[in-house]
């Protein structure tokens, strides 16, 4: 599977995650974005709490991916890694 560089969508996956990172960083969390796949699959890394809270699943597809889907429409999911 190879990664897509498009600095543009890149970046818009980046602002989506500035606007969601306080709320990560107000439980002890933080996330990253780590590669965007030709499927347009974002993989994110979660570091700190939310990376063994037990909600952290509902913090993916509640939070971090509706964020990420607003912000890039071209991406169609997004996975933790």
């Amino acid at each position: 599977m190879n990664t897509i560089l498009d600095p543009v969508l890149w970046a818009k996956i980046e602002d989506a995650l500035k606007q969601i990172r306080p709320f990560l960083e107000a439980d002890g969390g933080d996330v990253s974005l780590v590669e965007i796949s030709e499927e347009y699959v974002a993989k994110v890394k979660l570091h700190g709490s939310c990376s063994s809270c037990s909600m952290s699943h509902m913090t993916m597809k509640a939070g971090i991916e509706d964020a990420i889907k607003k912000s890039a429409s071209e991406i169609k999911s997004v996975v933790a890694v």
